[in-house]
Formats: C-alpha cells, sequence, structure tokens
C-alpha cells in the first residue's frame, strides 16, 4: 500500500520533524531495507527509527491517514518477507533495546522488542535463569521478531516455543491507543467486551467467533495434529480455544494469538516473557553419521526416546559449503568421512558421566538399530564450536556456487516426528518430479521440522513458476500429513497464499475477519498471513534479467564476478551479532547499530545499485560510496561471513572504479604513497619527526589531509631496518647451530616507523638459531589496496611474486611482521596479479607465515624450547590483529608468548581494535574509530594492572591502544626477545 497523494516529499519531511528519532526517505536507506533474509524485494516509501511510545502513535496517525502501512523490523532475518512491504519500515533495533524490568523470584523479565536474545541471556545468566527459545539467529535475533515469528529454535523439544513464555504484550493498535495483553479473567474478558472502544471490538469478535460451535469444530477439523507443537500456520487460534471462556481451563490471553501473528494485528512496545532455570551445566554432543537422509530421519525418531534436549539435522550440501568457509571449516573437525546426513544430538547433565551415559545408551540403541556409521562424542570444551557449524547452516547456504540458490519457501513444514521419514521420503519423490535429484535438508528433526531447500535460479522465468509450483505441492503434501505448514519462520509473503489449503477456506476467512477487526484500515504490515500477492511476485530479481559483470582489476572470477560476491549475502545477519557474541565482524555496525554499516547492508547497495546500473562507470554511485564508507576493510567478514562475502575487497575494487570517475583525494594518495613518503622522510628523519611532531606543522598537515587532530603520526626511524640489516646483521650473536633459513619480509611500517621491533624480530630468529635473509623487494601493497590504487597495489604485487616465487618454499618460508603486509601474500595477491603469475601467487601463499604462525610451527616441531627463556612471572593480555584473526589464527600468537614458563596470556575477546590502517586517522572517521576501541579493547586495557603486559601484533593496534589508553602495547618479538635468556 502506497501513498496515493502526488508529492509525498512535504508529507514525509513534515512526519520526520514530529517523530524524536528519525525519518529517512532517501534512495540509500530505502534500498538497503528493500529485503530481510527472504528472496523478496520491494522498496519502502521511507524508514523510520522511533525513540518514544508516542513517536510510534505519530507513524501509527500518519499512516491511517495517508493510507500507507507500518511494517515492523528488528533483525530484518525474516525468512519468508515479513519485513518486505512499500510502506514505511519501523526498525525499533535502534532505540527499543532496554531491558526495563526483572523479578527473578517470579522468573520473568520485561524488555524493549529491540533486545537481543543473546544479550538478554547474557544479563540473565548471573541469576541462573535464561530466555529458553534458541534461534540459529540468536546473537542478533531480538525478542520482539521472535514474538513476531513465534519462534523456536534447537531446544523446542524440552521447552517449548515463544509463545508459551509471553506473559503480556504493552502494544498500540491501530486507533493508536496503548492497550496491554495478558490473561485476564472470565469477569474481566466480559468487562472488555463491554467497552465502547477497538479493544472492547476485538473481545466481543473473537467471542461471538470463537463461540460458535461450528467454528470451534472446524478449527479442530482443520488445523494440523495436536501432538506438533511447532505450528505457526495463520493466527492461532486454536490456542484461544484451550481458554476457560471457550473450551480449555486456561485464563484468557489475546497474547497466544499476538504471538506468530507478523506485526499484522498491533504494534508491540513491551514484552514480559517467563524464564527457566539454566540447564545442567555439563553438555554434550553426539554426532551420529549416516549414509542416507532416510536413514537419519528414522534415528531422529529414535533418538526422541531418550532424553535428548536437541536433535539437529545437517546434510551433505551444508557439510560441503563448511568446507568454503574460513572460519567453518575448522568446526568440522568431528565429521568422519563424507556423510549424507548428520544428526546432532545434545545430552546435559549435572556431571560428564552422567551426560556421557545419556550419550552412550542412545549409541547402544542406533546401534542395535543398525543406523548409522560413526558416533563421535562432543565433549563440554569444543560444543559451542559444534554448534556454531550448525547455526551457521543458512548463512553457509550462500556458498553455492553460481545463480542457483537453496531458495526459502517449502523450509518450514513440520509433522508428526512419527511421520517423518515417511514425509520426507514423500516429499524428496515429489521433489525429484520437478527435477530437484539434490536439495537440502537441515535443522531440527527431534522437533518434526526440516529445513528442506530446492535450489533455483530466480533469475529464470522457469525456475520463478517452478518456485510457486513446488510451494503449492509442498502444502497439499503437508495436509495429507496433517502438519503445520509453517513451524517457525513464519507464513509472511511465501507461505500465505497457501493457507487455505491448509485449514480450510473457513478458517482462512475467520483470519481475515479477526485481521480487519484489529486493523481495519489495513495499516499494520499488510500483505502477510491474509490477502497476499502472488508469493512468486516482488522477488529481489526480475526474471530473465542478465547479470551486469563489469570489468575489475581484482579478480572475482571464482565467485562469478564482484556482483555475485555481493549476492552471495542472503540476509542472514550475522553481520548485526554485537560485542558480547566475540568476533570482529563487523565493528562500524557494533559502533553505530545502523543497518548500513552491516556487511549485509553494503552487499545489498552493492546489488541494488550494480544491478539497474544504467550509468557508463557501473560504480559511479554515491549512495554505494556511503554505504561503503564506515567499512574499516578488517575483514571480519572473510572468516566470519558464513557466505564468505568479502567487504574488504569489494571496497578495495569500488574506490578503485569510482576514483577512475572522480579521481583520487590528496589524503588517499598521500596514504597509499605514505612508503614513498617515508623513504623521503628517512633521508633527514630528525627534520622530518620534527615537522610530523610540531604542532605548527604537523598540525597544518593534519588539516591540509583532514586527519584528525587528536591523533599522533608516527615517527620515522632513525635509521631504516633495511640499513640496520645491511651494517648489523653479521655481527648479531647467533646459535651455535643453524636450523633453517627464513627470508624476513621488511614491510613499509616496520621498515621505517617501526624498526626497533624489526631489528629484535631478526635477533630473536637468529638468536633462536635461524638464518635471517633479506633480499630488495617492494612494499606490500597495503596502502593502495586500502585506498583503492589497485594499479599502484598490483605493480607490487607481481614485483614481489617475481622476486620470491624462486626463493622460498616449505624449507625456506618467507616470514613477516606486521599481519596486514605479510597476508596480503595470502589474501589479494593471488586475486590482483596478471594471469602469468597466478599458479605463482597461490604456490606461494602457502610459504608466507606471519612470524608467530612460523615461531608457533618451531615450537610445535621441537625446534624452540622453553628452556631458552627466563622464568620471571609475566602477565600479558593479548589484542589480536582483524587481519590475522581472519586469514591466520590468533592461536600462534597465544602459544609463543605461552613458551616463557611463567607467562600467563589472556586475550582480550576484543574485535577490531577501531584504526585500521588510516581509517582512525581520518578525522571524519575518528570518533567511530574511538567507538569501535572502547566496545571491548580500551576498557580491558585500563582495567589491566601497570604490571601487566599489552601485547599487539598490528602496528595500526599498538597507536591506537596508546591514542585510546595511553598505554603502550609490545608486539609479541618484543616480549619474547626481552624474555629470552642469554641474549
Amino acid at each position: 500500500m502506497t501513498l496515493t497523494k502526488p508529492n509525498l516529499l512535504p508529507l514525509l519531511e513534515k512526519l520526520a520533524s514530529q517523530l524524536e528519532g528519525e525519518l529517512r526517505f532517501d534512495r540509500l536507506t530505502k534500498a538497503i531495507y528493500a529485503t530481510d533474509a527472504s528472496v523478496y524485494r520491494e522498496i519502502p516509501l521511507a524508514v523510520a527509527f522511533p525513540k518514544t511510545e508516542k513517536d510510534i502513535v505519530v507513524l501509527i496517525d500518519f499512516a491511517r491517514a495517508n493510507q500507507t502501512s507500518l511494517i515492523p523490523r528488528t533483525a530484518g532475518t525474516s525468512l519468508a518477507g515479513q519485513c518486505v512491504g512499500n510502506g514505511i519500515v519501523v526498525d525499533v533495533s535502534k532505540h527499543f533495546t532496554k531491558i526495563l524490568e526483572f523479578n527473578k523470584e517470579e522468573r520473568w523479565v520485561r524488555v524493549q522488542p529491540g533486545v537481543v536474545r543473546d544479550e538478554l541471556n547474557r544479563f540473565l545468566k548471573p541469576h541462573g535463569l535464561f530466555f529458553s527459545p534458541i534461534t540459529s539467529t540468536a546473537n542478533r535475533a531480538m525478542i520482539g521478531g521472535m514474538v513476531g515469528n513465534n519462534s523456536s529454535g534447537t531446544t523446542s523439544i524440552v521447552y517449548g516455543v515463544t509463545r508459551d513464555k509471553v506473559i503480556s504484550l504493552d502494544t498500540i493498535l491501530s486507533d493508536g491507543r496503548k492497550v496491554v495483553f495478558g490473561e485476564i479473567s472470565k469477569e474481566d474478558f466480559d468487562k472488555k467486551c463491554g467497552q465502547n472502544d477497538r479493544e472492547g471490538e476485538i473481545y466481543r469478535q473473537i467471542l461471538t467467533e470463537l463461540g460458535d460451535p461450528e467454528v470451534r469444530e472446524e478449527i479442530h477439523a482443520q488445523f494440523p495434529k495436536k501432538s506438533i507443537h511447532r505450528r505457526n500456520t495463520g493466527y492461532a487460534v486454536d490456542e484461544l480455544l484451550k481458554a476457560e471462556i471457550f473450551e480449555g481451563a486456561e485464563k484468557f490471553n489475546f497474547c497466544k494469538l499476538l504471538a506468530g501473528s507478523e506485526g499484522t494485528l498491533a504494534f508491540t512496545t513491551e514484552i514480559k516473557i517467563a524464564l527457566d532455570p539454566l540447564p545442567d551445566p555439563v553438555e554434550i554432543v553426539v554426532a551420529a553419521h549416516f549414509e542416507s537422509i532416510h536413514q537419519s530421519m528414522k534415528s531422529a525418531q529414535v533418538a526422541m526416546k531418550h532424553p535428548a534436549t536437541a536433535v539437529e539435522l545437517m546434510d551433505k550440501i551444508i557439510l560441503d559449503c563448511t568446507k568454503e568457509s574460513i572460519e567453518y571449516s575448522k568446526n568440522r573437525y568431528f565429521v568422519e568421512g563424507d556423510p549424507a546426513a548428520l544428526l546432532m544430538i545434545e545430552f546435559r547433565g549435572k556431571t560428564l558421566e552422567e551426560a556421557m551415559a545419556k550419550g552412550e545408551a542412545l549409541i547402544a540403541d542406533l546401534k542395535a538399530g543398525g543406523y548409522g556409521y560413526a558416533y563421535p562424542i562432543i565433549g563440554p570444551d569444543k560444543t559451542a564450536s559444534a554448534w556454531a557449524l550448525r547455526a551457521a547452516g543458512l548463512g553457509l547456504l550462500g556458498n553455492i556456487p553460481g545463480d542457483p540458490k537453496a531458495v526459502a519457501c517449502i523450509e518450514d513444514t513440520a509433522v508428526d516426528i512419527a511421520d517423518l521419514a515417511d514425509y520426507i521420503d514423500e516429499l524428496d519423490e515429489t521433489l525429484k518430479g520437478f527435477g530437484q535429484e539434490q536439495v537440502v535438508h537441515y535443522a531440527h528433526a527431534g522437533a518434526g521440522e526440516i529445513h528442506i531447500r530446492p535450489i533455483l535460479d530466480l533469475k529464470k522465468a522457469a525456475d520463478v513458476e517452478e518456485f510457486f509450483k513446488i510451494s503449492e505441492a509442498s502444502a497439499k503434501l503437508v495436509k495429507k500429513y496433517n502438519g503445520s505448514l509453517s513451524g517457525e519462520h513464519g507464513d509472511g509473503r511465501v507461505r500465505a497464499p497457501f493457507i487455505p489449503i491448509m485449514v480450510g477456506e473457513k478458517n482462512y476467512q475467520l483470519f481475515r475477519r479477526i485481521k480487519y477487526t484489529w486493523d481495519p484500515d489495513n495499516i499494520f504490515n499488510p500483505g502477510k498471513i491474509v490477502d497476499t500477492a502472488p508469493m512468486n511476485q516482488f522477488l529481489r530479481y526480475e526474471p530473465g534479467m542478465k547479470t551486469p559483470e563489469p570489468e575489475t582489476v581484482l579478480d572475482f572470477s571464482g565467485v562469478g564476478g564482484i556482483l555475485r560476491l555481493a549476492e552471495k549475502c542472503n540476509g542472514s545477519g550475522d553481520c548485526r551479532k554485537l560485542p558480547g557474541s566475540g568476533g570482529t565482524m563487523c565493528p562500524s555496525y557494533m559502533a553505530t547499530r545502523n543497518e548500513r554499516d552491516t556487511v549485509r547492508g553494503r552487499a545489498n547497495t552493492l546489488r541494488e545499485f550494480l544491478t539497474l546500473d544504467k550509468k557508463e562507470n557501473a560504480f559511479d554511485h554515491p549512495e554505494i560510496k556511503e554505504a561503503l564508507d564506515l567499512c574499516l576493510s578488517c575483514k571480519g567478514c572473510t572468516a566470519e561471513c558464513p557466505s564468505n562475502v568479502d567487504m574488504a575487497s569489494m571496497k578495495a575494487e569500488f574506490l578503485f572504479q569510482y576514483q577512475k570517475t572522480h579521481g583520487v583525494p590528496l589524503r588517499s594518495k598521500a596514504f597509499a604513497y605514505i612508503n614513498e613518503l617515508n623513504e623521503l622522510g628517512s633521508k633527514v628523519p630528525a627534520i622530518a619527526n620534527f615537522f610530523l611532531g610540531n604542532p605548527l606543522t604537523g598540525g597544518l598537515m593534519k588539516k591540509v589531509l583532514n586527519v584528525a587532530p587528536q591523533r599522533q603520526l608516527p615517527e620515522i626511524s632513525p635509521v631504516s631496518l633495511r640499513k640496520w640489516y645491511r651494517h648489523q646483521y653479521a655481527a648479531l650473536p647467533g646459535a651455535a647451530k643453524v636450523i633453517k633459513s627464513v627470508y624476513f619480509f621488511v614491510d613499509e611500517f616496520t621498515n621505517h616507523n617501526d624498526t626497533q621491533i624489526g631489528i629484535k624480530a631478526i635477533s630473536l630468529l637468529k638468536k633462536l638459531g635461524y638464518e635471517v635473509k633479506v633480499v630488495d623487494h617492494e612494499e606490500s601493497g597495503r596502502s593502495a589496496l586500502s585506498k583503492g590504487l589497485l594499479i599502484k597495489a598490483k605493480k607490487h604485487a607481481e614485483a614481489n611474486v617475481r622476486i620470491f616465487e624462486k626463493l622460498i618454499d616449505g624449507n625456506t618460508p618467507l616470514v613477516g611482521l606486521e599481519p596486514s603486509a605479510i597476508l596480503s601474500f595470502r589474501d589479494e595477491y593471488p586475486r590482483i596479479v596478471g594471469p602469468e603469475l597466478v599458479a605463482a601467487a597461490k604456490k606461494l601463499k602457502f610459504h608466507v607465515q606471519l612470524i608467530d604462525e612460523f615461531l608457533g610451527k618451531e615450537v610445535a616441531a621441537g625446534n624452540i624450547k622453553p628452556e631458552s627463556f627466563n622464568t620471571d612471572a609475566k602477565k600479558i593480555k593479548l589484542h589480536g590483529h582483524c587481519h590475522q584473526k581472519a586469514l591466520s589464527s590468533l592461536s600462534w600468537t597465544q602459544k609463543i608468548l605461552s613458551l616463557p614458563a611463567n607467562y600467563t596470556v589472556e586475550t582480550i575477546p576484543s574485535g577490531c581494535c577501531g584504526m585500521a590502517g588510516s581509517f582512525g586517522y581520518e578525522a571524519e572517521h575518528f570518533e567511530v574509530s574511538q567507538q569501535v576501541g572502547e566496545l571491548v579493547l580500551f576498557p580491558a586495557v585500563r582495567k589491566a594492572d601497570a604490571d601487566t603486559v599489552i601485547a599487539a601484533p598490528g602496528t595500526s593496534c599498538r597507536h591506537q591502544i596508546a591514542d585510546g589508553t595511553g598505554r603502550k602495547a609490545l608486539h609479541p618479538v618484543e616480549i619474547l626477545w626481552e624474555a629470552l635468556e642469554g641474549k
């Protein structure tokens, strides 16, 4: 529903002025909010970010007066298109985020709808309680969205669904009145019916409708089997029948209806939910391996006879997708062979022995029944990583190569567990009739709900038609088994057209009457559940539209081009997690809480503008520039995004292409050519440092380049590392015996700014028994990459590949100090060099190591021993470099810093430091840079006592720590050098 008045701008401007929050209706914001995690796309009229309930009332009044609609949104991870529409999207995730009231004794909490599920549970954990529904999106899913969809998650077989936990809801009705819904007695119900307002009308209507025996009989006849606890098809009128007003013993509570209503009936502003005691503390997972999906389904029935707390399925397609993920490939350590399916079955106990006994009993039953071929038990110390693999399922599906994707349309069906194996067999046969020989199976086997996804190319008209036909066939099959078409993901746009098949036309018309009694003007999320558009319309892509393939400097051919890399984002929203969840992705979102600053927001922007581009330069869009502006190029998404959406590479390419039209800014040139400038300064370092540090000249330089005045510019070392090496290396003391030779990469930062660290690194290596070789080579090109000067970066990369391909191999590696520089060999070099050097670059990447890595591997080989270091006691707090965490591992640094016998290392659970090369120096980015630092890193450093050593491998990180906390951080090799005996 759209505004019918011709001149929209004055109306929207007036509305914006009436809100305490913000209303945006620029092209970028509307493009970002045109999609969720579904296949749908529709440009909204505007996006509102309300701050108060009054704002929401203003929005409701505006929608009613101007014949438009409101689409409520929290994390935007809906799979059925619930958050997509052409009205005003109302994003409550930014301001409605407070935990309002908590009662430990009565086990409830009252929250605003934008509270993240995992954040709530972090708050509750010290009190021994938790909110039990746990979705795979729990680290960014918000309570409002969970209520709207009636979310379930992995443990619903024990704890039930969100609807079971909702005590009361504070709402605003379509007439703008605030109403609280909760349990009420018969007497209070009668009083409500007597009210002469919208609330009274709602109560009177439900009494009339459900008071009719024929209506109740139709509900019982048509709704899913009562044994299916995941039932989300249409409005939950069957739940209302359990009230004493009608057929049951419960007090009447409209929350039963509102949970799962997808924001179509009222706007929720506060939620009171029941809590459960924390589960038994010891958790194990039996990872049962199967040679067929059918066998795994039969085994799920066996598992449900045991006291399992979760029974989850992953199939071969998803498991294969994990192989291509930097982060999640590490978590498949328990996979044996090449199973067609895995069941992950969780057991808990007060002790490990109790949990293990439960798991072993299940394994014995599976073996006795001839089910499965391997049954590794994952212990308590590793279950989190195993569950992370399962939770990444949705995002991992983005790794299926090419345009055909695993499409959400029949993925939410639920049947009785006794029917599950037969239903899946029949559904698979049905899908084969559509040419779907391979489909994705995963998720909640124990609850009778398997997320099945056909693989379709929705850019093709034929597949768009199949999208509908497969969905229709699935609906008819689910009805045959008296199942639920939606178990937890909701109806939205994708399943709503089939509701009449599922519950009958009479019940569907009942749903319509309920909708229009609550919302007569159809302002709340229209087109969901009832009166929806055809489910194969308003898709992300126009059928038959050709995917543009703009020429790029970086090679994106492995994913089909830069646009298809952006298209790998399926909207799962992993990039919206907050600092408490750990990891690096996405630092700018963690600081700003703006959807625009997520990887998803940026990918949506690139997809939108590159797909619909009509310009000569496809990248010449200021909207893309704005969306990418706060990307720190941390590479967190390279590893942590399950779909491997590499935003840092896309930003580098965008800057290069955009600057072809608009030119390279002076500041970008200065940073990209920092090595050349430092080379000049190194000829007269004292004079150069005087000008850099002098308030007058240094201040003028910052002003001209728009560098933040609060920053200290890095000094140039009195002597470069190369010069020192030429004159001093031969005289350095070494070990009695040389273990092996290594080439040392003299990166541009270590050469001129961190020379003393380079000296200590080379001295340490030689003293430990390694011959260190330094040859003339080019700079890494990191600064040029970050500023989009890709031709310059390519020149450096090609020169370095030509130099080192003849010198290094598995026995003689290339070792580097600065993560962002040396790891360019691994990441960008194979994708930026000319075709004649690609093979050499790919070979080279396996023999290039961060010094932490090299030393760690030598420790593991027994070549470096603790006896080489002193026995002094020292506490170390370690902050890892983003590129190291994404492309290598911080575990190497932890390993080498723990080598001295009495050194204890604590890793700070920080993501990006916020400096990110030149990003934090830039005046317009300084504030966000500091906000990122304040998320975890700065507070952790400030809390450290004066004797604790702060370690940070990255030069930018060390500068950020100094500027943000006043503490000096050391490179790990400095710490080891100081600990070395007999140096």
